[in-house]
């Protein structure tokens, strides 16, 4: 049985209907709840905080300038992450033939803090998932920053949820193998 996208709960649905009639601060409110998540999404496609900032803002701005389109058969995080998505993979295309620093100014910072061991880990995680197949990168993103079923992810994609579980299964085994955990 296919699994089927959460719905919007109540509040939620007031703050989009608020936000449709151009509350700003309905639409910040929506957004910051899945600020985290939606940033994830950004940086595990992109690979880097720069590339991250310029899609999470064009998500941003597609979400808001397309919020009379969103018609509420999912929950508002779920439309967003695939936004983002979306965005991330424009920007990624974008700059697909520009050679990027290995250590952004904002991650060169970060690493200076006692957050070592995690920022370790997260270059490790990051640099195994630009080892994917970008249709794989994209899915286990999806699934595990964005938190999507496998029915969004296939109607993100295009393809079928048999597809989606078989390039999430070959994505995990991918990782495993270049995080040394396989």
């Amino acid at each position: 049985m296919p699994e089927q996208p959460a719905p919007p709960d109540a509040a939620e649905s007031r703050l989009v209907d608020r936000a449709r009639r151009g509350e700003a601060a309905a639409f910040e409110r929506l957004v910051g709840d899945h600020a985290q998540r939606t940033w994830a999404v950004c940086y595990r496609i992109t690979g880097n905080a720069h590339d991250a900032e310029d899609a999470l803002q064009d998500a941003l701005i597609a979400a808001w300038q397309n919020l009379p389109r969103f018609r509420g058969d999912s929950r508002f995080g779920t439309w967003l992450h695939r936004i983002a998505a979306n965005a991330s993979l424009a920007v990624v295309r974008r700059r697909r033939d520009v050679v990027m620093d290995e250590l952004p100014t904002a991650r060169a910072e970060a690493a200076m803090t006692d957050h070592y061991e995690r920022l370790a880990e997260s270059d490790r995680i990051e640099a195994a998932l630009r080892t994917l197949p970008e249709d794989f990168r994209v899915a286990l993103v999806l699934r595990e920053f964005g938190d999507l079923s496998y029915q969004e992810i296939a109607t993100h994609q295009g393809v079928g949820v048999q597809t989606v579980k078989s390039r999430l299964n070959r994505a995990r085994s991918a990782m495993a193998v270049a995080l040394g955990r396989a």
